[in-house]
């Protein structure tokens, strides 16, 4: 396979239009699902939904489950370099030959579905790798695969499946346009992916968003598991690299469990994903818990206050809105003694930037803002204006490239001294933690 033949696939699907410009509907997916004759039902599906935490916790899901001998396919978005990372196969990214033969495979039957819509409309970006991600766990096969949705629930196409299990992490303000002014009606639109019989695993969340998600579970009959009553985090521990997590599962308790994630938030991600395969694997009989720490201490999510870099100490965080920025931005005061902490700032211009700005504040002494690798990325100069407003012009720096941003960052935490405790963290989007984990050559 040649380097322009991938080029070229990227390009086709890329060609279907951008991923954030969503048209609520199941019809195109599903025409084409039929057409496949409908892999997403060839292996049970854990279905995660939620603002803030689904990729992390679909890590999680997927190392418990490979660590009970289980063959997983995972499907996550967005990628950080290569569209290959959204579609894994036992915890490993698609080979470039492999993503190539899967859309050759499924492309007569796409446009085939193409030429079938009433409306003369394409299947979308999102649709295609959507199915290309079904069609390769089930060719593989599969035992299980963890889905994540891309945006909302009910009409994603990730939606076509029916998730023997659902789980929806903390639910906040996020994509307001196409889902919603309020998290009452983000939350309805989440639900969609509970079906009925099922068991829906719900993170804590806000009171009006638990109410909707509670009343769908008991319009379809789901089994409820809540994060607080019937599972949860019992106890944290700071610990090298990570944390100690005591968690209360569905059905035991497992002590002295560790994680090399940092933040009370992926202790939650992790009660959830381990109440999720509890639910999954049914009986009455808790996890092995040797198992259960084996597969958590192996876990990894790339971007996710990730240290990319020691001396000074660099993180990386693909927070994207003001619910994540505020999870992040917690879990570095408890887990890093910074004494000085500087931020690099690369935001998209849909988002409630000045809510982020506004977060970072009172713990970051210098911003450096600039732009990432989005044609939607903030331009640095209005972004410098939210930040001078709320940081005064002294204590904001502005860099049109994110490269340059990153030295100038990392120039502002050495000037400090080596000794300091003074920290970096970039952080604003998923495609900024992306550039600058390329940027830092960080490993996937």
């Amino acid at each position: 396979m040649s380097v322009q033949e991938l080029a070229a696939v990227e390009a086709e699907i890329r060609g279907r239009g951008v991923e954030w410009d969503i048209d609520p509907t199941l019809d195109r997916i599903t025409r084409l699902m039929n057409i496949l004759a409908d892999p997403q039902r060839a292996y049970p599906v854990v279905h995660i939904a939620g603002t803030n935490g689904k990729s992390s916790t679909a890590r999680m899901v997927e190392a418990l489950l490979r660590a009970r001998g289980l063959r997983t396919g995972r499907y996550t978005s967005p990628e950080f370099a290569s569209l290959r990372e959204r579609i894994c196969v036992d915890g490993v990214p698609i080979s470039e030959e492999r993503f190539v033969e899967i859309f050759r495979d499924i492309q007569p039957y796409v446009e085939m579905a193409d030429a079938a819509d009433p409306a003369g409309v394409r299947l979308s970006f999102f649709e295609v790798l959507t199915a290309m991600a079904f069609a390769a766990f089930a060719d593989a096969p599969v035992d299980v695969a963890v889905v994540e949705t891309g945006m909302g629930g009910t009409w994603d196409a990730t939606n076509v499946a029916d998730g023997l299990v659902a789980v929806v992490t903390p639910i906040s303000l996020d994509h307001t346009d196409y889902l919603g002014s309020d998290v009452e009606t983000i939350a309805g639109e989440k639900a969609g992916i509970v079906k009925p019989g099922a068991t829906v695993v719900l993170a804590q969340q806000p009171l009006p968003a638990a109410q909707v998600l509670v009343h769908k579970a008991a319009e379809t009959g789901a089994v409820v598991a809540r994060e607080g009553i019937e599972f949860g985090v019992l106890g944290l521990e700071l610990a090298v690299g990570g944390q100690l997590m005591h968690l209360k599962g569905l059905k035991g308790v497992y002590d002295e469990v560790f994680l090399p994630l940092y933040g009370a938030h992926q202790a939650a991600n992790a009660a959830c994903a381990l109440a999720a395969v509890e639910a999954l694997t049914g009986g009455d009989e808790p996890l092995d818990e040797e198992l259960v720490r084996s597969a958590f201490a192996e876990v990894a999510s790339p971007g996710r206050l990730e240290v990319v870099r020691r001396g000074p100490t660099v993180l990386v965080d693909a927070a994207h809105n003001p619910g994540g920025m505020e999870a992040s931005l917690e879990a570095v005061q408890d887990s890093f003694g910074f004494t000085r902490l500087v931020a690099v700032l690369a935001v998209m211009a849909d988002k409630d930037v000045a809510t982020m700005v506004e977060l970072l504040e009172p713990m970051v002494e210098e911003i450096v803002v600039t732009r990432n690798s989005s044609p939607r990325s903030m331009d640095p100069d209005e972004l410098a204006a939210i930040a001078e407003g709320v940081f005064g012009a002294d204590r904001v720096r502005k860099a049109d490239r994110l490269d340059d941003a990153i030295d100038m960052g990392i120039g502002l935490v050495d000037e400090a001294g080596e000794f300091s405790g003074a920290g970096l963290l970039i952080t604003g989007s998923v495609v900024t933690a992306g550039d600058a984990r390329m940027l830092l050559k960080a490993d996937a």
